[in-house]
């Protein structure tokens, strides 16, 4: 079971939010400022969102390069405003390690299948789910998908691995929703858990339901004894 620490990007700030509420900021620290708390702590990766890309819909390639310099030797998966080939490239050029994409993926039909060939094993599928639904745009709107007929697609498309998060739990710390990754890793699917994530012992359940991963937010900052 890996454990992800999650870097969450508003303006040139980290921050992190509760259920992905831009009005509802839990915590607010200086980019820079929390990358070195982070790095220091030795991830063999980072999970790196650019809310504001996700909710405005333009890539800060700019915001990303600065990631991947102050991430040194760590690699990152990244998400937030690429909703193109185009700008999955650039976040791959910038030196990103993978692209997680969610409102692109779910646009047009065929969409996951083209991004899939084209990225292969980089792509990592978001599935941002409320309500047994998938959200996009920064959880700002419904795509009416299910959770049970994204995972076939997924599937279908060749795709290896999904970030599945339940958008009712993030930044709650009220623990995993252990059922949603059951369904999601029956499907033989590589999982990356998110969503309420405290401690080992959910990161035990998580890794005895299938989960390759699970991203920790509010959960890493109480391991950095940032207390809320």
């Amino acid at each position: 079971m890996q454990l992800i620490p999650a870097i969450d990007l508003l303006g040139d700030d980290a921050v992190r939010l509760e259920r992905g509420d831009y009005e509802h900021v839990l915590f607010r620290q200086p980019l820079e400022e929390f990358f070195a708390r982070v790095v220091a702590t030795g991830p063999d990766l980072i999970h790196v969102v650019d809310l504001q890309g996700a909710r405005d819909g333009a890539l800060r390639t700019d915001v990303i390069a600065r990631c991947v310099a102050l991430a040194g030797d760590i690699p990152l998966q990244v998400s937030g405003g690429i909703r193109s080939l185009e700008t999955a490239r650039e976040v791959l050029g910038a030196g990103a390690q993978r692209v997680i994409l969610g409102t692109a993926l779910w646009s047009e039909a065929g969409a996951l299948a083209r991004f899939r060939a084209e990225l292969g094993e980089r792509l990592v599928a978001a599935l941002d789910v409320r309500d047994g639904i998938l959200e996009v745009r920064g959880w700002l709107s419904s795509t009416g998908v299910g959770l049970d007929d994204a995972l076939a697609q997924c599937v279908t498309a060749g795709v290896t691995r999904v970030h599945v998060t339940a958008i009712a739990r993030d930044g709650t710390m009220t623990g995993p929703d252990l059922e949603l990754y059951s369904r999601a890793c029956a499907t033989g699917l590589k999982v990356v858990a998110a969503g309420g994530v405290r401690d080992d012992t959910d990161l035990a359940a998580l890794d005895d339901v299938g989960c390759e991963a699970a991203v920790m937010g509010v959960g890493f900052l109480a391991r950095l004894g940032i207390v809320l």
